[in-house]
Parts: C-alpha cells; sequence; structure tokens
C-alpha cells in the first residue's frame, strides 16, 4: 500500500452510492468540489429497502432542485396514512391509525413545519436521482469498485480499491475520504469508529412481489398493513407486514424468522406462500420478484470521524426501520458535512469547521437509534393485551381475538388494553419532532447571550418552531410579485444568508465588506414591507424572534448560525467576528 503509486486525484472519496453517498456526491458536485464516488455493486439498490422521505429529507433534495423528480416519482402523503390492523389484508380488521400525520390534528402541525412533505420514495427509486445528479453535475462514480484499505497522513488519504470486473487494483489519492458504505462499514472499521449498541437482534424476510391488490386497499388507502398472525415474526410475535411499494400493485411482504435457527433458505414458493399469508387470499395472482433476509440492528459509533476520515448514514447510526428514519438521518448527514468541506477546500474555513460535524451529528445518531428501539418495543404490547405468548400458535391466536369480541366484563378490560396498546403503536410512524427538531451545539453556532426557551410540547412528538442558534429556520410563506415563496427557498445552495428586516440596510452593507474581506459569499435578504420579499401573512415577524433591524445569520444547511434581536452598534464588527468564528478564521483587516 505505502509503494502503491495512485493513478487517480481527487478532492473527496466517497465510498457507497447509497442515500448518503450519493447525496454527499450530488452536494460536493453542485458545490464545485471534485469527488469520486465508488459503489462497489454494478448498479443502485434493486430492493425497494428503505422508503419514507420525511420532510427534512425532501428538504435537502428541493436544495439540489430535485424536489419536482421527487413528488413525480414518489406515492404522495394522502396516500400514505391509513394503517391498518388485521388477521390478513382479507380477514378481519382489529383496528386502524392515521400514520405520517395524515389526521387533520398533525396534517396542519406537518403543512405548517416545512414547505415539503413527506413521501413514500423507494430507495430503488431514489438512488438513481441522486446518482444521475451526481454524475451530471461532476461526480465520477466508478460501479463494481470496491475499497480494500485505506491509510492517511497529514495531507490527505490514499486508498486501495479494485475493479471488480477486471481484478485490477489501483490507488485513490484524496484529501478527505467520506465512508457511506452501510450498516457493515469497511470505512468504519479500518477506521477504528467504536460502536455502541448490537447487530442481528431479529431476522426479518422481505418478499418483493408484483400482485393487483386494488380492490383490498384502495378504499383505506396506506403504505404499510400489519396482520396479528400465528408465527415466528416481530420479537417472536406474530407480525407480518405489506408495504406497498407502488399503488397497489407492487408490494413487500415482511416476515420474521429465528435468528438463533439460522438463516432461512428460501425458495420462489415460500415466498408466494408468504404473500398469501399476509393477503389472506391464495387466489390472488402472485409474482415474486426477490427474496431476502435482513438483521435489525441497534448501534450507533460515539465517534464519526478519524482524522481525513468522516463517515455518515448507515455507517454511524443502524437501527430497525421504525418511524423511517435511516435514509432521511443519512441524507442529512451529508448536508450537514458537505458545505463544510466544500468550504474547507476551497479555504474559505479552516479544517477545524469539520469537528462541528462530530459535535452537530452524534447527538442525532444516538436520538434516532434509541428513537427506533422505543418504537420496536411498542408492537409487543399488543401480544401482552391478547395474553398471548410469543410464537403463539393458530388456535390460540383465534381464542385471543374472539375473547375481544366478548359481551363481558372481561372482554372489556381485553378491548380497553388492545385499543390502547394498538393506538400507542402510533409512535412507530408520528415523531414529527424526532424529524424536525435538531438542536445542534457546537463551534459552528454562535449563542446569542438569550437564556433557552423550552419547547411547550414533547419535543418528539410536535415541531418546534424557533430562530434560537442551532435551530432550523422556521419556514413560513412570503410573497415577492403576488407568488409565495418559503423561506427555506432564500437560503441554503451552498451559502450563507443573511435575512433581515426593512430597518436593516446596515447589515446589508456589513455583509458587502464582511463578504469581501474574509472572501465568503453571503446572499442578504430583507423582509416586510415594501422589501425583498414581502411578510404578507406576518408569520415571519412573529416566528423570527427579531426586530425589523435585527438578523439572522443562516448556515447553507438552513441552520440558523446566529442571531441579534436588534440593530448592532459595529454591524460589519459583529457580523466579522461571528463568521470569524464558526469558520475558524482570523478576521482581516
Amino acid at each position: 500500500m505505502d509503494t502503491l503509486t495512485p493513478v487517480v486525484e481527487t478532492d473527496v472519496l466517497i465510498v457507497g452510492a447509497g442515500p448518503a453517498g450519493a447525496t454527499a456526491a450530488a452536494l460536493l458536485s453542485t458545490y464545485g468540489i471534485p469527488n469520486v464516488v465508488l459503489n462497489k455493486y454494478a448498479g443502485v439498490s434493486n430492493t425497494p429497502r428503505a422508503h419514507i422521505t420525511n420532510q427534512r429529507g425532501v428538504e435537502v433534495l428541493r436544495d439540489l432542485g430535485l424536489e419536482g423528480e421527487v413528488v413525480k416519482n414518489a406515492t404522495p402523503q394522502h396516500l400514505m396514512g391509513e394503517h391498518v390492523y388485521a388477521t390478513s389484508l382479507a380477514g378481519r380488521e382489529l383496528g386502524r391509525l392515521r400514520t405520517w400525520y395524515t389526521h387533520p390534528h398533525f396534517k396542519a402541525e406537518h403543512d405548517l413545519a416545512s414547505p415539503c412533505s413527506v413521501c413514500d420514495l423507494p430507495q430503488h427509486i431514489l438512488e438513481p436521482i441522486l446518482v444521475n445528479a451526481a454524475a451530471s453535475r461532476g461526480s465520477s462514480v466508478r460501479f463494481n469498485t470496491e475499497l480494500l484499505t485505506f491509510t492517511q497522513d497529514d495531507d490527505g488519504v490514499t486508498a486501495l480499491v479494485r475493479d471488480r470486473l477486471t481484478g485490477q487494483e489501483y490507488g485513490i489519492r484524496s484529501k478527505y475520504l467520506i465512508g457511506a458504505d452501510g450498516g457493515n462499514s469497511t470505512v468504519a472499521a479500518q477506521a477504528g469508529l467504536p460502536l455502541v449498541g448490537k447487530m442481528g437482534l431479529g431476522g426479518s424476510i422481505n418478499v418483493v412481489f408484483e400482485a393487483d391488490l386494488t380492490r383490498f386497499v384502495e378504499h383505506r388507502p396506506g403504505d404499510m398493513y400489519w396482520f396479528v398472525q400465528p408465527g415466528v415474526g416481530h420479537d417472536g410475535n406474530g407480525i407480518g407486514v405489506l408495504r406497498m411499494v407502488r399503488p397497489w400493485t407492487r408490494w413487500v411482504g415482511v416476515w420474521g424468522y429465528d435468528v438463533n435457527a439460522g438463516q432461512p433458505s428460501l425458495t420462489e414458493e415460500d415466498g408466494v406462500r408468504i404473500a398469501h399469508q399476509l393477503i389472506g387470499d391464495d387466489r390472488v395472482p402472485v409474482k415474486v420478484e426477490s427474496i431476502s433476509t435482513w438483521a435489525v440492528n441497534d448501534v450507533y459509533a460515539t465517534d464519526n470521524m478519524a482524522g481525513r476520515v468522516i463517515c455518515v448514514g448507515d455507517a454511524v447510526h443502524r437501527h430497525s426501520p421504525m418511524n423511517g428514519l435511516g435514509s432521511n438521518t443519512s441524507i442529512q448527514d451529508s448536508y450537514n458535512l458537505c458545505w463544510k468541506l466544500a468550504m474547507v477546500l476551497r479555504g474559505e474555513a479552516a479544517p477545524t469547521l469539520l469537528d462541528s460535524y462530530r459535535d452537530e451529528r452524534l447527538p442525532v445518531a444516538k436520538q434516532i437509534v434509541q428513537r427506533a428501539k422505543r418504537s420496536d418495543g411498542l408492537m409487543p404490547p399488543i401480544f401482552m393485551a391478547l395474553r398471548l405468548p410469543p410464537a403463539s400458535g393458530a388456535q390460540e391466536l383465534h381464542d385471543a381475538l374472539d375473547a375481544l369480541l366478548q359481551p363481558t366484563a372481561e372482554g372489556g378490560r381485553l378491548r380497553q388494553e388492545f385499543d390502547a396498546a394498538l393506538q400507542d403503536t402510533i409512535m412507530c410512524f408520528n415523531t414529527h419532532g424526532v424529524e424536525t427538531n435538531q438542536h445542534y451545539t457546537s463551534a459552528a453556532i454562535v449563542p446569542d447571550g438569550t437564556p433557552e426557551q423550552p419547547a411547550p410540547r414533547d419535543e418528539e412528538i410536535y415541531h418546534f418552531a424557533s430562530s434560537r442558534p442551532g435551530r432550523h429556520l422556521p419556514h413560513v410563506w412570503l410573497t415577492k410579485d403576488q407568488q409565495r415563496v418559503s423561506t427555506f427557498d432564500l437560503c441554503g445552495r451552498g451559502r450563507f444568508t443573511l435575512l433581515t428586516g426593512i430597518d436593516g440596510a446596515a447589515w446589508r452593507d456589513a455583509a458587502q465588506r464582511v463578504a469581501k474581506r474574509l472572501g465568503v459569499p453571503i446572499r442578504v435578504w430583507s423582509i416586510g414591507r415594501g422589501c425583498d420579499y414581502e411578510d404578507s401573512y406576518g408569520d415571519y415577524r412573529a416566528l423570527s424572534e427579531v426586530a425589523e433591524d435585527g438578523v439572522l445569520l443562516v448556515r447553507p444547511d438552513h441552520m440558523v448560525a446566529w442571531r441579534s434581536a436588534s440593530a448592532a452598534d459595529d454591524p460589519e464588527a459583529a457580523l466579522s467576528a461571528v463568521l470569524g468564528r464558526i469558520l475558524g478564521l482570523p478576521t482581516k483587516e
């Protein structure tokens, strides 16, 4: 390795072309940073895998100019929400939930939080959108190419890679390496990143199949249907799932297996049997596309960086699919990291800026892994309410469900417990606050000296809009030329943004001088009556928490970096000091 002469040089080497890696590549290429992406496989994901794309995930894609493709290819929110609990798709219903914020109460909260909507975009459709964007914008995407080893020094990273078609091994020299190579990350392992938790806690089977199930579901449209059936399922309980891939003809049937018995050998006939068991009608024609197994994990890294090697996505947080947080958090890891890498590589920031990636994203990784684990724990109480042991048989389940219908005191108690347990599973899907309330504390955030205001409601459940430094810029609708424009669209695209009011001309002048002195582009917008953008609804005045002569400094990832509630005595000095502190640069006289 030490004597290998690299034949390829680039600024950033990205290992892995899943949601995290492809997002990183698309962002870096959009920012003008040369990068090479390695994908050890011949193509992108060939199975649906991850599918929920939440508001923050769509916001990143919107910032990349890809939201139109997302909307065109995704199943929209209004077709996702009817989650039915039953004995099978054709069988007896046990209850329903309005999930993914389709209940009118949560729908209002959802719509107020972002200009984007949650949607169902399976990974095999999302990945090509991201990879194509990356490649068309300048990324060198190398399929059938795997990382073998790497070494790093003070100036960069030298990786040894292998072309899996020819067997040729060659070197790639980069200034930084991003490990986006998933739940069995070679990069994280070789970098020695410490992991907490356990892998392989439960086994699941995915059967991807085609079947026209329109008559069973179009009157109760949802992206997931949950079935209480006998067999080895979730934590030893018989939970089977039908997951919609395309309405209403392509599906994933999810069933479980006992990991202690080893990985099962499954045939196409097994796939048809599982699909029919979940559907509850073996007369429905089923065409099996693929069968695969996967494990439930509960792992997060306590460090995501080692020198010039930085890991994103499942490489540093691995958990069950509950809450749909996996690919979304992976996309946001890259969104947090890539503007910082770009500024460091362009000489606009000191390398110390990258340390804020560690400080900001490690708490998020821990939070989502722990949230998914708690959500996993909400399924067994359904069986406990039925007085069922794990892996109960068909007759036991039949008797337990019949007991729910009995007009007796005991039947009443069973119904109360079962209904409560079922309703509690809403937290497997509706954790709006977990998705939208990331609150960063790092050297890339400058406090404004105000006391922290606690959220009025549970921050895991409810979105909390705040302009406090370290929070996500609140979304409100503004107007320009009579057209609605989100505050979101005033910011991002790799640049810092200054938002001020009608009396903020001094901030605009200060931004121009500071940008020239530091060599850091800063866009400036005024918001208010007669300004660049009109606060037509009055929402910005209410949520910005600054006066008409105050200012919000927004990072390229839409996080509020700093704010001044009103005019400063010396706006240029104040802004220069803040940006210099964030970027680790001495201010130039």
